[in-house]
């Protein structure tokens, strides 16, 4: 007879022993998809037998835990300003750090929240950077724009979740994609890792992760020249971008973003102090 601490146990030694730090954890989130149960739930019950359908079902999990597959992937859905999005093949799992961009977007809006603005999310995926601010903007109103329509499928999808679909709009399209119409805010998180730098990458990003949404080209900053060179047609007159970068890139980023006569407003760094989201602004007095 299987227990849920003894199936918890096994899965985790297996985890472990393939390289997976988050063991325990991902057991947990697992073995919940497959018996249906709660977290808190399968902690209670953990002297519980499980029934063999239970156990296969686990199992098939398990396997696919095993070849470096994301829980977020198995499961389909992935937590993010808590709430949860759907995913599909072509949507990067939304990752903790972007939620910086979130924090940092709510911050430079401020004491004008409450006022209707119009947001652009460019390479938006999911969904996730602009539903999230949807969610807490009542009077905003958004737009998002991607390359890949399964992706756009998937954001619906998740604005509908969300009950924010009826203020928000999808486009088929690139970052050069025009656009009738400019924006108090844009945010993006564009692909930025370096070309030569995909292959150690974890296996988890690496086999899982679409390469259209990490790929930044020869020096992980071909997207943001694009995004650069868009941002004055995109910004209305005092309107704010926020993108957020890898690990060194701030820099030059803000550098580009200037070379444009945008004004760096700020660097937000991650917890670990690395510039993490660029925020610049154009002019009152750029047309």
């Amino acid at each position: 007879m299987t227990t849920i601490a003894s199936a918890l146990a096994a899965a985790r030694r297996r985890f472990q022993a393939a390289g997976i730090e988050s063991a325990a954890l991902d057991a947990r989130l697992l073995l919940c998809q497959a018996a249906g149960l709660d977290m808190s739930a399968l902690i209670a019950g953990s002297r519980n037998t499980l029934a063999a359908e239970v156990i296969a079902a686990f199992d098939a999990l398990c396997d696919r835990r095993v070849r470096h597959e994301p829980v977020a992937r198995i499961l389909g859905t992935k937590e993010f300003w808590g709430l949860s999005f759907v995913l599909n093949e072509a949507t990067l799992v939304p990752r903790p750090e972007t939620e910086i961009l979130v924090d940092a977007a709510l911050d430079w809006v401020g004491k004008s929240a409450d006022r209707p603005m119009r947001i652009c999310d460019l390479g938006t995926g999911s969904g996730a950077i602009v539903i999230a601010l949807l969610s807490e903007l009542d009077q905003a109103r958004g737009v998002g724009i991607d390359i890949s329509q399964p992706a756009l499928d998937m954001a619906l999808a998740n604005a509908r979740r969300h009950g924010v679909a009826d203020r928000i709009g999808f486009i088929h399209g690139d970052f050069a994609t025009p656009l009738d119409e400019t924006f108090d805010m844009v945010v993006a998180n564009p692909p930025y890792i370096p070309r030569g730098d995909l292959a150690g990458l974890q296996q988890d990003v690496r086999h899982y992760d679409p390469a259209l949404a990490f790929d930044g080209g020869p020096d992980g900053l071909a997207a943001f020249r694009v995004i650069a060179a868009r941002l004055p047609a995109l910004l209305k007159p005092g309107g704010t971008a926020l993108v957020e970068v890898g690990a060194g890139q701030s820099d030059s980023v803000a550098a580009l973003f200037a070379g444009q006569g945008l004004e760096i407003r700020a660097v937000r760094p991650d917890l670990v102090g690395i510039g993490r989201v660029v925020i610049a602004e154009k002019s009152i007095d750029q047309q």
